[in-house]
């Protein structure tokens, strides 16, 4: 019997790692204003982005050091990174070109949540057509 081709493209939540959850709740829903679900006390928290679930976990044992970094796409990566600094997030790196596409450019700034996990802003900025 053959098993049917699956092709994973659709993601529902993503977990990371908060050694506090109550600062983690309050950075990510007041720093990065994103909408707060509900919280399972003592340990998770859920934030709503766009039909993706963000869930922050304080892990039940020691575990081993991981590193993801979630990005979250922008319309104006500039106007974005001002908002943030305002709300006292700091960045490590300010709004920079990363890539040159065909049709875009994507520019992005990098930062940490209160937990010191890796967090980014990305905007594909349409390309301007070049002057003849």
């Amino acid at each position: 019997m053959e098993s049917p081709e699956l092709h994973l493209t659709d993601i529902g939540q993503i977990a990371i790692t908060a050694r506090n959850i109550e600062r983690a709740v309050a950075f990510y829903r007041d720093a990065l204003g994103m909408e707060f679900l509900f919280q399972a006390p003592p340990s998770l928290a859920f934030f709503n982005c766009s039909g993706l679930r963000l869930m922050l976990a304080v892990p039940d044992a020691p575990t081993k050091e991981t590193t993801a970094t979630i990005y979250f796409r922008v319309p104006d990566i500039e106007s974005a990174h001002t908002t943030l600094l305002e709300r006292g997030v700091h960045f490590l790196r300010e709004p920079h070109l990363i890539a040159k596409m065909p049709d875009h450019d994507l520019w992005m700034a990098f930062f940490e949540d209160s937990e010191g996990n890796m967090l980014a802003l990305m905007e594909e900025r349409k390309a301007h057509p070049t002057a003849h």
